[in-house]
């Protein structure tokens, strides 16, 4: 079952006298069998509800502050040129009563909550986006993390990783960014991938003959939905663990760098592709912040001193958490330089920040 919802919105220049405009639109409500139920606002106004027998529920509400609302929730499975009816005739109505009075109206299109596919998922900065997603391809709970892979007519499959839009099959310009934009040169390299189960960032660098790619993602079953579901980011890389100049390695990268950082073992190359910088900008609230620390100085450690650092940041209105990553590059146990750069990436429907680092 889900439900639509929708919004009708009229502001206005000077408050109205409720009695007046609410009584013009009793008539409309009697016509669908809406019955209405009139609730006390304690002086904020006009507010009554409308229930219908078959299950339509609106509310009216004339604020004292010169607005008037409608919000009309049915079944998903309603008349819908009835809704419109109702709807047209509602705001046909109050043009009238409101005649002379009204600076804006604003109708949106149905919010449709509960449905078998969700096609609402927030942005960074907390924006809310309707995708066109019209089915669920592949999805699986881990032990780390719920993971989804929907289809979007617009952006091809997209991988959801506990709700956030990871990658799309159209988001060519997140796997660019990440490696440099091409700009750099992975001949004869040694380049180590932190996450990247999507497959991208693998599938772009094997074109370019590196000597050894290294790429450490925890969860296998992200390879799995992703080597089926996500072909036209990954092509056919992740069918396979191994190949002539590539590794993936099924496991948790902290102990890993752990261990290289013992070794004295370097890499050309290190791109974290983990996760975004948090939203968050309290650190000592948020243990990812503690995790991105550790991450950033364990990787600056295995990287040659020559290399380069490559992760993406978030939301270019982010401002504070990302000043707040750039305080944290600034104390590093290995003092670096970076600089930033500002790509939009096709599915976040925002500008994103990719950093690049190297030792000073």
């Amino acid at each position: 079952m889900a439900v639509r919802h929708y919004t009708l919105d009229f502001n206005l220049s000077t408050a109205v006298d409720p009695a007046s405009t609410v009584s013009g639109l009793l008539s409309i409500f009697h016509e669908q069998e809406l019955t209405e139920t009139i609730h006390d606002t304690d002086g904020h106004g006009y507010l009554a509800t409308f229930v219908g027998k078959n299950g339509r529920f609106v509310v009216l509400r004339v604020h004292s502050q010169g607005l008037v609302t409608v919000d009309l929730q049915c079944y998903e499975d309603d008349d819908i040129a009835q809704l419109d009816n109702l709807l047209n005739a509602l705001e046909n109505k109050l043009k009238v009563l409101l005649n002379g009075n009204i600076t804006r109206i604003k109708k949106l299109p149905a919010l449709l909550r509960g449905a078998k596919v969700d096609r609402y998922w927030p942005t960074a900065d907390g924006r809310l986006i309707e995708y066109d997603i019209d089915k669920v391809v592949y999805e699986e709970d881990s032990e780390y993390q719920n993971i989804k892979i929907l289809h979007s007519q617009q952006y091809g499959n997209i991988l959801v990783l506990d709700g956030d839009v990871n990658l799309a099959e159209s988001d060519s310009a997140y796997t660019q960014a990440i490696t440099g934009s091409g700009k750099e040169n992975y001949a004869g390299k040694e380049v180590l991938i932190l996450g990247g189960g999507d497959g991208g960032i693998l599938a772009e660098l094997v074109k370019q003959k590196p000597k050894m790619i290294t790429m450490v993602e925890i969860d296998q079953k992200v390879i799995d939905g992703c080597k089926k579901y996500m072909r036209k980011t990954c092509g056919d890389i992740l069918d396979n663990l191994k190949g002539d100049c590539y590794q993936i390695l099924i496991e948790d990268c902290v102990p890993l760098l752990k261990k290289y950082v013992q070794e004295g073992r370097t890499f050309d190359y290190v791109i974290n592709d983990l996760t975004a910088i948090p939203i968050s900008t309290s650190p000592e609230e948020d243990s990812t912040w503690e995790f991105l620390r550790l991450i950033l100085d364990l990787s600056i450690q295995v990287l040659h001193p020559s290399g380069k650092y490559f992760t993406q940041g978030n939301s270019a209105n982010l401002t504070e958490a990302l000043n707040l990553f750039e305080e944290r590059l600034g104390r590093l146990s290995c003092p670096v330089d970076f600089r930033k750069e500002v790509v939009c990436v096709p599915s976040y429907l925002e500008q994103w920040v990719f950093y690049t680092a190297w030792k000073k």
